[in-house]
Protein backbone atom coordinates (compact mmCIF):
# COMPACT_ATOMS: atom_id res chain seq x y z
CA UNK A 1 0.00 0.00 0.00
CA UNK A 2 1.19 3.31 -1.09
CA UNK A 3 0.27 6.69 0.32
CA UNK A 4 0.90 10.19 -2.24
CA UNK A 5 0.55 13.70 -1.18
CA UNK A 6 -1.88 15.35 -4.00
CA UNK A 7 -2.03 18.18 -1.50
CA UNK A 8 -0.19 19.65 1.10
CA UNK A 9 -1.55 23.42 1.68
CA UNK A 10 -3.98 25.37 3.76
CA UNK A 11 -6.62 27.12 2.08
CA UNK A 12 -4.81 29.71 0.69
CA UNK A 13 -1.97 27.65 -1.21
CA UNK A 14 1.28 28.46 -1.80
CA UNK A 15 2.04 30.68 -3.18
CA UNK A 16 -0.50 33.12 -1.69
CA UNK A 17 -1.88 35.29 -4.24
CA UNK A 18 -0.25 38.49 -4.03
CA UNK A 19 2.81 37.54 -1.53
CA UNK A 20 6.10 38.30 -2.46
CA UNK A 21 7.50 36.36 0.82
CA UNK A 22 10.39 34.12 0.63
CA UNK A 23 8.44 30.81 0.47
CA UNK A 24 5.71 32.07 -2.23
CA UNK A 25 8.98 33.01 -4.44
CA UNK A 26 11.10 30.00 -3.49
CA UNK A 27 12.30 28.10 -6.60
CA UNK A 28 12.05 24.55 -4.26
CA UNK A 29 9.58 22.70 -5.99
CA UNK A 30 8.60 21.27 -2.70
CA UNK A 31 7.17 25.01 -1.02
CA UNK A 32 4.74 24.76 -4.00
CA UNK A 33 1.40 23.63 -2.31
CA UNK A 34 -1.83 22.88 -3.53
CA UNK A 35 -4.50 22.29 -1.41
CA UNK A 36 -5.20 19.30 0.40
CA UNK A 37 -5.68 15.73 -1.09
CA UNK A 38 -4.32 12.45 -0.80
CA UNK A 39 -4.68 8.75 -2.44
CA UNK A 40 -3.94 5.56 -1.55
CA UNK A 41 -3.17 3.01 -3.67
CA UNK A 42 -2.68 -0.74 -3.59
CA UNK A 43 -0.63 -3.29 -5.83
CA UNK A 44 -3.68 -4.05 -7.45
CA UNK A 45 -4.52 -0.96 -9.01
CA UNK A 46 -7.44 0.05 -6.27
CA UNK A 47 -7.08 3.52 -5.62
CA UNK A 48 -8.89 5.57 -2.69
CA UNK A 49 -9.07 9.26 -2.87
CA UNK A 50 -8.70 11.70 0.05
CA UNK A 51 -11.06 14.89 -0.65
CA UNK A 52 -11.65 17.01 -3.52
CA UNK A 53 -9.69 20.12 -3.81
CA UNK A 54 -10.25 23.10 -6.37
CA UNK A 55 -6.43 21.56 -7.85
CA UNK A 56 -7.58 17.92 -8.20
CA UNK A 57 -7.32 18.13 -11.51
CA UNK A 58 -3.87 18.95 -12.19
CA UNK A 59 -2.99 16.84 -8.91
CA UNK A 60 -4.19 13.56 -11.16
CA UNK A 61 -2.69 14.52 -13.84
CA UNK A 62 0.65 15.16 -12.58
CA UNK A 63 0.15 11.85 -10.73
CA UNK A 64 -1.18 10.49 -13.97
CA UNK A 65 -3.93 8.80 -11.75
CA UNK A 66 -6.62 7.24 -14.00
CA UNK A 67 -8.69 5.44 -11.52
CA UNK A 68 -10.45 6.02 -8.45
CA UNK A 69 -12.79 3.50 -6.51
CA UNK A 70 -14.19 5.55 -3.69
CA UNK A 71 -13.74 8.77 -2.54
CA UNK A 72 -13.34 9.99 1.63
CA UNK A 73 -14.57 13.52 2.37
CA UNK A 74 -12.99 14.59 5.74
CA UNK A 75 -15.26 17.64 6.11
CA UNK A 76 -17.14 20.44 4.14
CA UNK A 77 -14.95 23.25 4.04
CA UNK A 78 -14.29 24.62 0.08
CA UNK A 79 -10.29 23.78 -0.29
CA UNK A 80 -11.12 20.24 0.49
CA UNK A 81 -14.49 19.76 -1.39
CA UNK A 82 -15.04 22.13 -4.12
CA UNK A 83 -12.83 19.93 -6.38
CA UNK A 84 -15.71 17.68 -6.81
CA UNK A 85 -16.73 17.89 -10.38
CA UNK A 86 -13.73 16.75 -11.26
CA UNK A 87 -15.08 12.85 -10.60
CA UNK A 88 -17.17 12.96 -13.25
CA UNK A 89 -14.19 11.29 -15.49
CA UNK A 90 -14.31 8.33 -12.87
CA UNK A 91 -17.69 7.77 -13.30
CA UNK A 92 -17.54 8.18 -17.23
CA UNK A 93 -15.22 6.17 -18.00
CA UNK A 94 -16.17 3.04 -15.80
CA UNK A 95 -19.79 3.50 -16.44
CA UNK A 96 -20.95 3.22 -12.89
CA UNK A 97 -21.56 5.27 -10.00
CA UNK A 98 -18.23 6.12 -7.62
CA UNK A 99 -18.88 5.71 -4.15
CA UNK A 100 -18.45 8.73 -1.84
CA UNK A 101 -17.96 8.51 1.81
CA UNK A 102 -19.04 11.29 4.05
CA UNK A 103 -20.34 11.86 7.92
CA UNK A 104 -23.96 12.66 7.88
CA UNK A 105 -23.32 16.68 7.98
CA UNK A 106 -21.11 16.94 4.89
CA UNK A 107 -23.20 14.24 2.96
CA UNK A 108 -26.06 17.22 4.04
CA UNK A 109 -23.59 19.69 2.65
CA UNK A 110 -23.12 17.95 -0.65
CA UNK A 111 -26.44 17.20 -1.27
CA UNK A 112 -27.30 21.38 -1.11
CA UNK A 113 -24.32 22.98 -2.68
CA UNK A 114 -23.72 20.15 -5.09
CA UNK A 115 -27.67 19.52 -5.90
CA UNK A 116 -27.11 19.19 -9.67
CA UNK A 117 -25.15 15.90 -8.79
CA UNK A 118 -27.07 14.48 -6.32
CA UNK A 119 -31.03 15.27 -6.75
CA UNK A 120 -31.71 12.46 -9.25
CA UNK A 121 -34.48 14.97 -10.79
CA UNK A 122 -31.82 17.15 -11.90
CA UNK A 123 -30.82 15.68 -14.87
CA UNK A 124 -27.74 16.93 -17.71
CA UNK A 125 -28.89 17.95 -21.10
CA UNK A 126 -28.61 15.57 -23.70
CA UNK A 127 -25.09 14.65 -24.99
CA UNK A 128 -23.69 15.93 -21.21
CA UNK A 129 -22.69 13.90 -18.20
CA UNK A 130 -22.40 14.81 -14.46
CA UNK A 131 -20.56 12.76 -11.70
CA UNK A 132 -22.43 10.22 -10.85
CA UNK A 133 -21.81 9.51 -7.17
CA UNK A 134 -23.66 7.03 -4.76
CA UNK A 135 -23.48 8.61 -1.25
CA UNK A 136 -22.62 6.69 1.76
CA UNK A 137 -22.62 8.20 5.51
CA UNK A 138 -19.63 7.59 7.77
CA UNK A 139 -20.04 7.54 11.35
CA UNK A 140 -17.55 7.83 14.15
CA UNK A 141 -15.59 5.09 15.13
CA UNK A 142 -17.91 2.76 12.68
CA UNK A 143 -15.57 0.90 10.36
CA UNK A 144 -16.04 0.93 6.82
CA UNK A 145 -15.11 -1.06 3.77
CA UNK A 146 -13.48 1.41 1.06
CA UNK A 147 -12.67 -0.10 -1.96
CA UNK A 148 -12.72 -3.74 0.19
CA UNK A 149 -10.26 -2.13 3.04
CA UNK A 150 -11.14 -1.23 6.37
CA UNK A 151 -11.35 2.64 7.01
CA UNK A 152 -12.03 3.61 11.04
CA UNK A 153 -13.65 7.09 11.03
CA UNK A 154 -12.16 8.97 13.62
CA UNK A 155 -13.58 12.67 14.95
CA UNK A 156 -11.53 15.82 15.68
CA UNK A 157 -12.66 19.44 16.12
CA UNK A 158 -12.13 21.68 13.75
CA UNK A 159 -13.60 25.14 15.20
CA UNK A 160 -17.44 24.33 15.23
CA UNK A 161 -17.59 21.52 12.79
CA UNK A 162 -16.27 17.85 13.56
CA UNK A 163 -13.52 16.37 10.75
CA UNK A 164 -13.41 12.72 10.00
CA UNK A 165 -9.34 11.38 10.15
CA UNK A 166 -9.34 7.80 9.74
CA UNK A 167 -7.06 4.48 10.65
CA UNK A 168 -6.60 2.39 8.17
CA UNK A 169 -3.64 -0.19 9.53
CA UNK A 170 -0.33 0.78 10.97
CA UNK A 171 -1.56 4.21 9.11
CA UNK A 172 -3.11 7.26 11.27
CA UNK A 173 -4.43 10.41 9.20
CA UNK A 174 -6.00 13.39 10.72
CA UNK A 175 -6.26 16.95 8.62
CA UNK A 176 -8.11 20.26 10.00
CA UNK A 177 -7.30 19.09 13.54
CA UNK A 178 -7.28 21.34 16.94
CA UNK A 179 -6.95 18.33 19.37
CA UNK A 180 -7.33 14.10 19.62
CA UNK A 181 -10.71 13.52 21.66
CA UNK A 182 -9.74 10.65 23.66
CA UNK A 183 -11.56 8.56 22.14
CA UNK A 184 -9.55 9.00 19.12
CA UNK A 185 -6.43 9.12 20.86
CA UNK A 186 -6.91 5.48 21.72
CA UNK A 187 -7.23 5.06 18.23
CA UNK A 188 -4.59 5.90 17.44
CA UNK A 189 -1.82 4.94 19.52
CA UNK A 190 0.71 2.82 18.44
CA UNK A 191 0.38 3.39 14.88
CA UNK A 192 3.81 3.19 12.01
CA UNK A 193 2.52 6.17 10.15
CA UNK A 194 0.70 9.09 11.64
CA UNK A 195 -0.21 12.34 9.22
CA UNK A 196 -1.29 15.10 10.83
CA UNK A 197 -1.99 18.93 9.87
CA UNK A 198 0.18 21.88 11.28
CA UNK A 199 0.21 25.12 10.15
CA UNK A 200 3.28 27.05 11.34
CA UNK A 201 5.74 27.44 14.05
CA UNK A 202 4.26 29.47 17.26
CA UNK A 203 1.09 31.31 17.62
CA UNK A 204 -1.51 28.79 18.75
CA UNK A 205 -4.59 28.79 15.61
CA UNK A 206 -7.84 28.28 17.06
CA UNK A 207 -9.15 25.43 14.73
CA UNK A 208 -5.85 23.96 13.84
CA UNK A 209 -2.61 22.51 15.53
CA UNK A 210 0.64 24.27 14.75
CA UNK A 211 4.17 22.91 14.45
CA UNK A 212 4.69 21.96 18.21
CA UNK A 213 1.26 20.82 18.99
CA UNK A 214 1.59 17.94 15.88
CA UNK A 215 5.23 17.27 17.16
CA UNK A 216 3.70 16.73 20.84
CA UNK A 217 0.69 14.54 19.90
CA UNK A 218 3.00 12.10 17.33
CA UNK A 219 5.35 12.30 19.95
CA UNK A 220 2.51 11.18 22.72
CA UNK A 221 0.93 8.69 20.25
CA UNK A 222 4.09 6.74 19.90
CA UNK A 223 4.26 7.14 15.95
CA UNK A 224 7.51 5.59 14.29
CA UNK A 225 7.09 8.55 11.83
CA UNK A 226 4.64 11.49 11.33
CA UNK A 227 4.93 13.58 8.21
CA UNK A 228 2.57 17.30 8.47
CA UNK A 229 0.04 18.62 5.96
CA UNK A 230 -2.06 21.25 5.44
CA UNK A 231 0.92 23.53 6.00
CA UNK A 232 1.37 27.44 4.79
CA UNK A 233 3.45 29.90 3.71
CA UNK A 234 4.86 30.95 7.22
CA UNK A 235 7.67 28.06 6.95
CA UNK A 236 10.06 26.93 4.25
CA UNK A 237 10.65 23.07 3.19
CA UNK A 238 13.58 23.60 4.39
CA UNK A 239 13.14 25.57 7.15
CA UNK A 240 10.72 22.46 8.66
CA UNK A 241 13.32 20.12 7.73
CA UNK A 242 15.81 21.66 9.65
CA UNK A 243 14.13 22.36 12.65
CA UNK A 244 11.64 19.06 13.05
CA UNK A 245 12.53 16.08 15.33
CA UNK A 246 13.98 13.66 13.33
CA UNK A 247 10.92 11.23 13.15
CA UNK A 248 8.68 14.09 11.90
CA UNK A 249 8.82 15.26 8.76
CA UNK A 250 7.24 18.26 6.07
CA UNK A 251 5.22 16.33 3.34
CA UNK A 252 5.30 18.12 -0.28
CA UNK A 253 3.31 17.48 -3.28
CA UNK A 254 3.97 14.46 -5.35
CA UNK A 255 5.55 12.59 -2.02
CA UNK A 256 4.60 8.93 -2.21
CA UNK A 257 5.43 6.84 0.83
CA UNK A 258 4.93 2.81 1.20
CA UNK A 259 3.36 1.37 4.33
CA UNK A 260 2.61 -1.81 5.56
CA UNK A 261 -0.58 -3.80 4.85
CA UNK A 262 -3.76 -2.76 6.03
CA UNK A 263 -4.39 -5.58 8.33
CA UNK A 264 -4.90 -4.17 11.82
Amino acid sequence: MRLTFLGTGTSFGVPVVGCDCAVCTSTDPRDRRTRHAALLTWDDGRRVLVDTPPELRLQLLRESVGRIDAVWYTHLHADHLHGIDDLRVFSVRAGRDLPVFASRDVRAALEARFDYIFDPAIRPEEGTSKPQLHLRTLSPFEPAALAGEPFLPLPVPHGRMTVLGFRLGSLGYVTDAKALPAETFAALEGVDTLVLNALWFGRPHPTHFNVEEAVEVSAALGARRTYLTHLTHRSSHRELEERLPERVRPAWDGLTIDLPGAAT
